[in-house]
């Protein structure tokens, strides 16, 4: 079987085999100290996370009250990333979130311009209910997430290392919203449908939220020991198996390629990219379940999250009631045949 990995900075195998103990170590104190805030929900917790550690962002996509906001304020301090958080109306303007320039006076007069930085200069910024905002200060947006720099007045500004952009989205509310475009959503790295509680989460959340002492996560690593996880992740090594479902995958789920289902209800489908976070996020699954190398299970969990927000379903599909989620799964069916 072949192994497919990149020689650049790479570790012998006794120092990947350490390394990977300490993460896991690392990733086990993530997991208790976030489980001290956020009941059930461990699919969210762990694909939000995945997208974390694979060092890109992730768009959660639920109902109002389902902890989203709380998720993302207990990585940033459980992962001890510098955060923000940004409420996006419709009249949130991009110098809102990049920043300004400001004119400054010395004591002879002189006058000079100042960059006062916005706050999407941070480790973790969240975008509350991204889709609320404008085109404009989306596309702003959009060159952070993907250049991780902004131009101000001509002028480069690099962000902090790590940057990652974990947003929120209502999926009911549509008046006064301006749908995220296609070219925004490939840059997050997987959408996590964030669903209600089972009942004995939701028994614990009455329980534990509503008296007088309720749980605070504290800090567990920080933003150096997380860019060695995210560094080890790169390094994970990936056979030619799971090298082949990813593209038999991603290139299925495009129409003109031979799948006659995706031929009859996709209208496009997913580009190089939704194989590249598919990579990055099979390695991170596979570090998270204790695992030095992913398979084609971990595929087969990351096709949903990797894919959904990157396909569009035709006219035709859609009337007959089909989602996405439909599509996606039949290829995956495919898949494991």
């Amino acid at each position: 079987m072949g192994i497919v990995n990149s020689t650049e900075g790479a570790l012998d195998e006794k120092e990947i085999v350490a390394a990977a103990e300490r993460a896991l170590a690392e990733i086990a104190l993530i997991r208790t100290e976030v489980g001290k805030v956020i009941f059930g929900q461990e699919s969210v917790v762990e694909r939000t996370l995945l997208a974390v550690l694979s060092g890109g962002h992730a768009l959660l996509v639920g109902v109002p009250g389902l902890a989203k906001t709380k998720l993302v304020t207990t990585l940033g301090t459980v992962l001890g990333l510098a955060s923000s958080r940004v409420q996006f109306t419709p009249d949130l303007m991009p110098s809102d979130i990049l920043g300004t320039e400001v004119m400054d006076q010395d004591e002879n007069g002189r006058r000079s311009f100042r960059f006062v930085p916005g706050p999407i200069f941070t480790q973790l910024l969240m975008a509350d209910e991204i889709n609320r905002a404008s085109p404009r200060t989306q596309s702003a947006l959009l060159q952070a997430m993907q250049e991780y720099h902004v131009t101000v007045a001509g002028q480069r500004n690099d962000l902090p290392q790590p940057f990652h952009v974990l947003a929120t989205q209502n999926p009911l509310e549509q008046e006064g919203t301006y749908p995220l475009p296609e070219a925004q959503l490939d840059r997050f790295l997987m959408q996590v449908d964030v669903d209600y509680p089972e009942l004995a989460a939701e028994r614990r959340i009455l329980l534990e939220t509503t008296g007088l002492n309720e749980s605070e996560a504290r800090a567990v690593i920080d933003a150096a020991k997380l860019q060695q996880i995210q560094h080890l992740i790169r390094l994970m090594p990936v056979s030619e198996t799971v090298v082949e479902a990813i593209l038999s995958l991603v290139r299925s789920a495009r129409p003109g390629h031979g799948n006659a289902a995706t031929d009859k209800n996709v209208a496009w489908g997913p580009g190089p990219r939704a194989g590249q976070a598919m990579m990055l996020c099979a390695r991170a699954r596979a570090l998270y379940d204790g695992r030095l190398a992913p398979s084609i299970d971990d595929v087969v969990a990351l096709a949903e999250p990797v894919l959904q927000h990157r396909m569009a379903l035709t006219f035709a599909a859609r009337a007959e009631g089909m989602s996405v989620r439909d599509v996606i799964a039949g290829l995956v069916k495919s898949l494991k045949a």
